[in-house]
This record gives C-alpha cells, sequence and structure tokens, in this order.
C-alpha cells in the first residue's frame, strides 16, 4: 500500500491553497476606492463570496480550510463540536470545512451551525441554526476580518446561548486591526491568508 510522506502531504497542502489564492485574485479581489461594511476605506475589496460560492472554490475552501482547522486542533489539543459564523459570508465556508472533515473523519466530524444577524420573530425564535448545542467547543469562522466587528458579533451570540469559542477561522485577513481586536477579546486567530499573502506576487 502507498503512503504519502509527510513532505509530500504538505506539497499538496500548499498546491491547494496556491490553486485556491489564484481563484480569490481571479475572481473575488478588486482594487479601486471602497467604502467597506465597517464603513472605513479601502483601496482593496475582496468578496470571498464569488469563490466560497463557486464549486471549485468551496472544494478548496474546504480541503485547505480543513487542513488549517485540524493543524490547530491537534497542535493546542483541542476537540471542536462545530464549526460555523455569522450569516451570509461563513455560511459557504463553514460548510465546506465541516464536510472536508466528514470527508475525512467519517467517524469524528465538525457540525456545521450558522449564527442570524437577528433571531426570529417566529418559531422557535434561534439566533443560532443547524447542529449547535450549549456547551459545544466551536470554531467560529468569518470570511474576510477588518475591524472583527462582524467575528465579535458572532462571538457575542455564541456565547450568549452557551457555545465555548476555540478559536477564530477567516479566510482573509486584511491586517486593519481585526486580529488584534478578536485577541484582545482572548479569541486566537488562525487566517488562511493575510492580504500580505494574498497578494503576494499579484
Amino acid at each position: 500500500m502507498f503512503l504519502l510522506s509527510k513532505r509530500n502531504l504538505n506539497i499538496m497542502a500548499e498546491n491547494i491553497r496556491e490553486q485556491l489564492r489564484q481563484l480569490l485574485l481571479e475572481k473575488s479581489v478588486r482594487t479601486g476606492e471602497f467604502t467597506l461594511a465597517s464603513g472605513k476605506q479601502s483601496d482593496l475589496y475582496v468578496d470571498c463570496r464569488v469563490t466560497s460560492f463557486d464549486a471549485r472554490g468551496a472544494r478548496l475552501i474546504g480541503e485547505a480550510g480543513w487542513a488549517c482547522v485540524q493543524k490547530k486542533l491537534t497542535g493546542a489539543s483541542l476537540s471542536a463540536a462545530a464549526i460555523g459564523g455569522m450569516t451570509l459570508g461563513a455560511d459557504p465556508i463553514s460548510l465546506a470545512i465541516g464536510m472536508e472533515s466528514a470527508r475525512q473523519q467519517p467517524n469524528s466530524f465538525l457540525q456545521v451551525f450558522t449564527v442570524r444577524k437577528e433571531a426570529k420573530e417566529y418559531g422557535a425564535g434561534r439566533r443560532i441554526e443547524g447542529n449547535f448545542s450549549s456547551g459545544d467547543p466551536v470554531v467560529v469562522v468569518d470570511d474576510v476580518i477588518t475591524t472583527g466587528g462582524s467575528t465579535l458579533r458572532a462571538i457575542d451570540a455564541i456565547e450568549a446561548e452557551g457555545g465555548k469559542i476555540l478559536f477564530a477561522f477567516v479566510l482573509v485577513d486584511r491586517e486593519e486591526g481585526g486580529r488584534q481586536a478578536l485577541e484582545e477579546r482572548g479569541v486566537v486567530v488562525v487566517s488562511l491568508f493575510t492580504r500580505t499573502e494574498l497578494l503576494a506576487g499579484s
């Protein structure tokens, strides 16, 4: 039986990550003058949803994202029950990573949930939908962090429902203070790309 060496696995992981970087540059990155959701002005706009809702993009996010999340969980001896974040940006990322975890670890995989911007005014009136229970240790997700505001709102909602935040996973850290804001809250940030890494050589 042929087994891949750790070096070959690392090469494969980097190849997948590079494919995802190129797809983000092609589909999601725009330069110019933009007003961001935070209200800040920026010369860079990254719409990760164009990539995360692309079938190939979702597959790459699942593979690269799960490798990144799994490395953090293993390295810190952590065990997560679920993954999710604020709708809409986090939803396809969380699902892609959850699906890849189930593919690789069918007996021990991440459940997936989503955080509504506001609780429903009907039915059970839930703020968090999907596979989440009070007391769950979870990874909170965001597509892009600038100031960290939307991620912090998701964290507030999760903690209000009894969830325990292990760390935050973000697809792109714009390097504009969001990481520091989350770390001041005591939440470690794991990013698949920083702005610097994403734009390197582009």
